[in-house]
Parts: C-alpha cells; sequence; structure tokens
C-alpha cells in the first residue's frame, strides 16, 4: 500500500507541525517567565545578586531552588517571649558601647545576630550559609547583612570609619529587628 500526500495535505501538515511546536515553546516561554516572577517576587534583589554570581537566571532559580529546599527541612522557629526580652536586653547593652567602643560593639551585633539565628533554628555555619538559608524567609534583609558583616569582618589596618561602623549598627538594628520578630502565619506560609 502506498499513500501519497497531495501539496495541500502536505502545507496542511507543516502548519499543523509548526502551531504545535509554537504552543509548546509559547507554554515553555510562559512557564520559564512565571517562574522567574516567583523567585523575584520572594528573593528580591537576593535574585539578582544569584543570577550575577550564577551567570545566568536558569543557575540563579536551581541555586535559589536548592536554598528553598535545604531551609524547607531546617526547624525554623520563632523566638520565645523569655528569649526575645533577653534578646532586647542585650542588644541594647551591645548599642550602648557603640560611643564608647564602635568596632567592639559592632562586632558584637553581629554576634548576637548569629546567636539569635541559633536560637531560632538556624544552623551554625560560615557567613555565606548563613546568609544563604537566611535569603529564604528574609530576603529584605540579606544586603544589610552582606555589608554590615563586610565592616565586621574588615582586616585591622582596613579599619572602618566611625560612619562605617555606625552605618554597619543601623544595618544590624534593621536584621535584629526583623529577625525577633513573631512572624504571622500567613508570612510563614509566603516564607516557606
Amino acid at each position: 500500500m502506498h499513500v501519497q500526500f497531495t501539496n495541500t495535505q502536505l502545507t496542511v501538515a507543516v502548519v499543523a507541525l509548526f502551531l504545535v511546536g509554537a504552543t509548546i515553546i509559547g507554554l515553555y516561554l510562559q512557564r520559564r517567565k512565571t517562574r522567574t516572577s516567583g523567585f523575584r517576587n520572594r528573593f528580591g534583589s537576593e535574585y539578582d545578586r544569584a543570577v550575577v554570581t550564577y551567570g545566568n537566571s536558569k543557575k540563579a532559580e536551581a541555586k535559589l531552588a536548592d536554598r528553598e529546599m535545604r531551609v524547607k527541612f531546617m526547624k525554623i522557629r520563632d523566638l520565645g517571649a523569655t528569649e526575645r526580652e533577653r534578646f532586647v536586653a542585650e542588644w541594647q547593652i551591645v548599642q550602648g558601647r557603640f560611643v564608647d567602643y564602635p568596632k567592639p560593639a559592632v562586632i558584637e551585633a553581629g554576634d548576637l545576630i548569629n546567636a539569635i539565628l541559633q536560637a531560632r533554628g538556624y544552623p551554625a555555619a560560615g557567613f555565606d550559609q548563613r546568609a544563604a538559608d537566611l535569603s529564604v524567609s528574609h530576603p529584605r534583609v540579606m544586603e544589610n547583612y552582606r555589608l554590615a558583616n563586610a565592616v565586621t569582618v574588615r582586616p585591622g589596618r582596613a579599619d572602618a570609619s566611625t560612619e562605617e561602623l555606625r552605618t554597619a549598627m543601623v544595618q544590624y538594628r534593621t536584621i535584629f529587628d526583623e529577625l525577633i520578630q513573631v512572624q504571622q502565619p500567613n508570612e510563614k506560609v509566603a516564607a516557606a
């Protein structure tokens, strides 16, 4: 049995294949756009940082998804009222030291942030891993966290100016305020 197609049938088949291909490509692009938009909304400026770090949006989104998965399995919790009060009291002491001892006070502020992270259930890790984990639930403060840490770990010969130390202290305060807040149930779902 030999089947022979007419020119009209071949044209219809080519057009149909083209339309199916274009539809598949269109759906794929729409899915990628929706995924990218979701990551941008969840991570904010941290998304842009990841794109620069990893070279393109596809790799950045894979790394950000890995972060989300890692944090999903952590037992992150809000601070209890007693813990919160203790940390607020410690912050006030650290902040009070700033006038006389700015550099040590900024270092203590960074240490206090680390203590809060551990109390909330974030694992003890190097700064980069802590920042990556924190970016999943608190992307708004990541730039502050990175900048304040950069001032804190600056070697002695390149001491930070008093203004840089003041700015770092303010940045740590922003992070502190966010970390001691009780998250509302809808915020927990959005962060997860």
